[in-house]
């Protein structure tokens, strides 16, 4: 299957992967994050070539992840913010930092911290059941297919090609 087939599928992770899923587009989304608004601070705390930071930038503002915002007319630059949207891509950003903090190696400890600016303590956010509070993980939760994603994937056990495909 194509990369771009991946938003018609009836899937949230893979039409979210077709946005944002490829390590580039994450980093400018770090980099945002972290108080990156520019261009060139972007390209320097990257590494990416000009080019490729033109195309993910163009990616995440049609996506509307990000907007743009002149800052300089000649010659034409931009600052880059993130949108709601975008800002909803922080708990994605945040657990894959947690799995690298867990697998990575890092003799000096990890090497972001993130501290809570209500309490001002030094924390790492935790997923927990907004209706009982509990913690969850993937041993303490249970996937339901809603309908449409059930009948995709029952056409594709048997063989049939998706139409939106």
């Amino acid at each position: 299957m194509k990369k771009s087939a991946l938003g018609a599928m009836v899937c949230p992770v893979a039409r979210a992967l077709d946005a944002v899923g490829d390590g580039w587009t994450l980093m400018v989304v770090r980099e945002l994050f972290l108080g990156s608004r520019r261009f060139d601070d972007i390209a320097v705390q990257t590494g990416m070539s000009p080019h490729l930071l033109s195309v993910r930038l163009r990616k995440l503002v049609d996506a509307e992840i990000l907007h743009k915002k002149p800052y300089q007319q000649r010659p034409a630059r931009y600052e880059y913010r993130l949108t709601a949207k975008g800002r909803d891509l922080w708990p994605v950003v945040i657990a894959l930092k947690q799995w690298g903090d867990r697998w990575g190696e890092w003799p000096d400890g990890p090497p972001l911290r993130l501290r809570h600016t209500g309490c001002g303590a030094v924390t790492e956010p935790v997923l927990v059941c907004p209706d009982c509070g509990e913690p969850v993980d993937a041993l303490r939760m249970t996937a339901e297919l809603g309908p449409a994603m059930g009948a995709e994937r029952a056409l594709k056990a048997r063989g049939v090609v998706s139409l939106a495909a």
